[in-house]
């Protein structure tokens, strides 16, 4: 719209619906389709993504001289402006990591992936790695070692960045699955500070029909996300999947990482509370949800998480975190919680 010279302030919710298309996350589509024509599947470049990347996160596309380069590979990827991190929706060959649209079904060889960029993000230079897609591949390693459902992750490594990314869940193969987040399910405002829970989770869980396995399941990650101290647990990172014949599921952990910042507006506490507390959550806490929706299996669960979290630096090694640099966020690790 930009490129057209369709001023932001003119742009309607329902502009932004019929642009999105067929290309949204999830199954749902929409019509009239006027999302930008699709183009020969080719190889991306990773620099020129980035720029595009940072363009996008900072709002200055109009103004970089790169600007229409940067704007063609929005087009292409869908790079996202939303929050600090920018993220592009890709196919890439497994073998030869290379980098295509993922806004068209994938070719043979191809999977459709979620990649964040590293070194785009609105604190540091272009160039600069940043280290968030190490920390967080680490973290999606110990999330695994948890115990947690989570999709395929991995490391895209150029030019000594390090972009983390992540398989889709809401396709298989050339096929959508319909997702809903819990802010779009239930009808909360994520953003709403200390007006959202955990309990609500378990609530929409319920209402769609699942069972003992699932409300072990989400326990799990809370627990998981107090004791590692990933404080962005709002209501958009919780989604549920739907086959064709309505039957519903529990989507895969995402957006799983280290995320605590003391004097930050988001991230000095918890955005879904347990048993009405934010921060300082403690074992009581915990265990008054597990009796509140008759969470089983609570003793071995706290186990694996005790395990998982015992091996964060040799998952920090493995993605390359510096020693410096997990030390410090091991020490904001709330392990008495599994106590």
């Amino acid at each position: 719209m930009a490129d057209q010279g369709i001023a932001r302030s003119r742009v309607t919710p329902l502009d932004r619906l019929v642009y999105l298309g067929k290309r949204g996350m999830g199954a749902l589509e929409y019509k009239p389709d006027y999302s930008p024509e699709s183009v020969a599947p080719s190889a991306l470049d990773m620099s020129e993504l980035i720029i595009a990347a940072r363009a996008a996160v900072q709002g200055t596309l109009l103004d970089d001289e790169t600007a229409q380069q940067s704007l063609q590979q929005i087009v292409i990827v869908g790079i996202s402006a939303g929050g600090a991190r920018a993220k592009a929706i890709v196919n890439v060959d497994p073998r030869s990591l290379e980098v295509r649209s993922g806004h068209v079904p994938p070719d043979d060889g191809f999977e459709p992936w979620l990649l964040k960029f590293d070194g785009a993000g609105r604190d540091r230079q272009l160039g600069s790695a940043q280290g968030y897609g190490r920390v967080e591949y680490a973290y999606s390693l110990m999330a695994k070692r948890a115990g947690i459902e989570m999709g395929e992750t991995r490391l895209l490594e150029e030019h000594g960045r390090a972009h983390f990314m992540t398989r889709r869940f809401d396709r298989d193969g050339r096929e959508k699955l319909h997702m809903q987040s819990l802010t779009g399910l239930s009808a909360v405002d994520f953003r709403a500070t200390g007006a959202n829970s955990y309990s609500q989770v378990f609530t929409a869980a319920q209402q769609l029909g699942l069972g003992s396995t699932t409300k072990t399941e989400i326990w799990r990650r809370m627990v998981f996300n107090i004791a590692a101290t990933n404080n962005d647990d709002h209501a958009k990172n919780v989604s549920f999947l739907a086959d064709r014949l309505g039957n519903w599921r529990l989507s895969p952990a995402y957006d799983v990482t280290f995320a605590f910042n003391p004097t930050g507006e988001w991230t000095n506490e918890h955005q879904m509370s347990v048993n009405g507390t934010f921060r300082d959550i403690e074992y009581d806490d915990i265990m008054a949800v597990a009796d509140l929706f008759e969470v089983e299996r609570t003793a071995p669960v706290l186990q694996e998480i005790r395990e998982a979290l015992d091996s964060w630096a040799q998952f920090a090694a493995t993605a390359g975190v510096p020693v410096t640099q997990s030390d410090a966020i091991a020490r904001q690790f709330h392990t008495e919680v599994l106590h």
